[in-house]
């Protein structure tokens, strides 16, 4: 958790990657298991619930934030006062649901850096099964500016 902590603003409750499993070139892939205790479950829905897509696409882009900061740590890039911002959704698919006490392997796979834009491809797997994908592009932001 330390780790995630240094890689990425995002603080709980609003954090959703619990570990980083791997990190190589190409891909990160994190875990994150999903507590009954969430406040969001009390409305998403009473009795039977159902972890928001919404918070699934987010752990995605988490991943990817995770990525592309230990992307540009190993290339020399000074991270100081920077913030990963998401620039655009497309293609989300929500293809299984996730439950209370699920244990989710999320995934984000480097496509392409463009003028700064990264374009990366995320899916969430539970029991080796496709929950969601979805892509997505990342920009770093200069908070000074």
């Amino acid at each position: 958790m330390e780790e995630i902590l240094r890689t990425i603003p995002h603080r709980p409750p609003f954090l959703f990657v619990d570990e980083i499993v791997e990190i190589n070139e190409e891909r990160a892939l994190c875990r994150r298991t999903m507590r009954a205790d969430e406040n969001f479950y009390e409305g998403h829905y009473p009795g039977n619930p159902i972890t928001p897509g919404v918070l699934l696409c987010e752990a995605v882009f988490q991943t990817g934030a995770i990525f592309l900061a230990k992307r540009l740590e190993a290339a020399g890039v000074d991270l100081a006062n920077k913030t990963p911002v998401l620039s655009r959704i497309q293609d989300a698919r929500f293809k299984r649901m996730v439950k209370p006490g699920d244990t989710i392997d999320i995934e984000a796979i480097f496509k392409e850096e463009t003028r700064g834009f990264n374009f990366m491809r995320g899916a969430i797997k539970l029991d080796g099964k496709t929950a969601l994908t979805i892509d997505f592009v990342l920009a770093l932001v200069d908070e000074s500016q």
